[in-house]
């Protein structure tokens, strides 16, 4: 059993996870009218059905536009293609997930930069948005927090500019075959935040990530940026807790809104199973270099167990960003090499310790997505494979230990 330093999930440690994140941020099935544009916020206040965000048609031609326009249906993604089934006896593609907390754009430039690196390198990513990203700061009282007062959040709101740029960079990411999942709202931690939330509270909690994303022209007024090209009741199928708490009950509310996977657990190098009928994917425990622990598979992760909650000695960056990148590239090794298991990697558009961790991700990406058998791919994409394969070619995947490789050779192993 790998022994985690620090930080746990399920630990007061990991509860650190993303408070200091500035860029920490839900299901699938059909939306309700009430979750569709141009209503009152859930639980807020809102400006009407034909408020300022009521879409002019001409400027989007090929898309239907969906409640105030915020949203639109353009079609399938591009680029999506049909997950098939292995052939008996083929070898499993060595999969590697890139995904983003919070996915906001908030000046630094990192959204654009890992989506221009995903286009150039063959990686699909998943991007975890946080919906007070597209929610004005002057309209965060149509936010209610379980537990809290109208408008409180334990990240900050982007200013006016940076919803509309996070807007353009989420509608730019999904074009390229990105994924754009939740990370929810006020990321609040502890016993007092999610880690105490209900399934009523987690209801309410997906209901309002969803009316954010879908609502953004209603909230901001902004009828001159195009819509989000995408139906976010059928986009929106996994996410990612806040510090990795609260998963019981948020799976049973995620179910009943349709997600298909959630990425907010802990867990070894093995391949995934499901949990409340949802694929749960979770972080993984990952080698640090010159150390005897295992920490999880995150930037944040990495620099608690480097430099604590902040930034450290300058000194020190790049021998960190150097342990990171190590630390992934041998967790990547001893997958395919071995189990060929899915590679879960999360991270923050943050330049914590200098952006060393920025760094060591884009090292990674450029090393691994070309290489021939591996496929750097998105949550959807992932669970869209999952699913296409028989249940027990993957009961037996399951059998393969961290790193462990078919003592016969994958031929012999899955045959028959």
């Amino acid at each position: 059993m790998v022994t985690h330093r620090r930080l746990v999930a399920s630990g007061a440690a990991i509860a650190a996870l993303a408070l200091v994140a500035a860029g920490c941020g839900s299901g699938g099935g059909d939306a309700t009218d009430a979750t569709r544009g141009g209503q009152d916020a859930p639980g807020g206040q809102g400006t009407g059905e034909n408020g300022p965000g009521t879409p002019d048609a001409s400027e989007t031609p090929a898309a239907r536009p969906i409640g105030d326009g915020s949203t639109a249906d353009t079609g399938p993604q591009p680029g999506a293609a049909e997950a098939e089934p292995l052939a008996p006896g083929e070898e499993p593609p060595q999969f590697v997930v890139f995904s983003w907390d919070g996915a906001g754009e908030d000046g630094s430039g990192l959204f654009a930069r890992f989506r221009e690196l995903g286009e150039e390198y063959g990686a699909d990513m998943t991007f975890f948005l946080s919906g007070l990203y597209l929610l004005p700061e002057a309209e965060r009282d149509r936010y209610h927090p379980p537990g809290r007062s109208p408008g409180a959040s334990d990240i900050g709101y982007l200013n006016d500019q940076h919803v509309a740029d996070t807007v353009e960079q989420v509608a730019a990411a999904w074009r390229e075959g990105n994924e754009i999942g939740t990370h929810f709202n006020g990321h609040f931690c502890g016993p007092e935040g999610v880690a105490g939330w209900s399934v009523d509270d987690w209801r309410s909690e997906i209901e309002q990530a969803m009316w954010m994303v879908q609502n953004w022209r209603t909230t901001t007024g902004r009828t001159d940026l195009d819509p989000l090209p995408f139906d976010y009741a059928d986009e929106l199928i996994g996410g990612r807790a806040p510090c990795l708490e609260g998963q019981d009950n948020l799976l049973t509310a995620a179910a009943e809104a349709g997600f298909r996977y959630d990425s907010s657990g802990n867990g070894l190098q093995v391949w995934p199973s499901r949990r409340e009928g949802l694929w749960d994917v979770p972080l993984q425990s990952v080698p640090v270099p010159g150390h005897s622990f295992e920490t999880l598979s995150m930037d944040y992760n990495f620099m608690f167990n480097q430099s604590g909650a902040q930034s450290g000695d300058p000194s020190r960056h790049a021998a960190w960003g150097e342990e990171m990148r190590a630390g992934l590239m041998e967790a990547f090794d001893r997958a395919y090499e071995g189990n060929r298991a899915p590679l879960i990697i999360g991270n923050h558009f943050e330049n914590w310790n200098g952006g060393v961790y920025m760094d060591a991700v884009e090292d990674v990406i450029k090393d691994v997505c070309p290489r021939d058998g591996v496929r750097c791919v998105s949550f959807r994409q992932l669970v869209d494979w999952l699913d296409a394969q028989d249940p027990a070619v993957l009961e037996k995947l399951r059998t393969l230990g961290v790193g462990e490789r078919p003592s016969a050779g994958w031929e012999a192993f899955l045959t028959g």
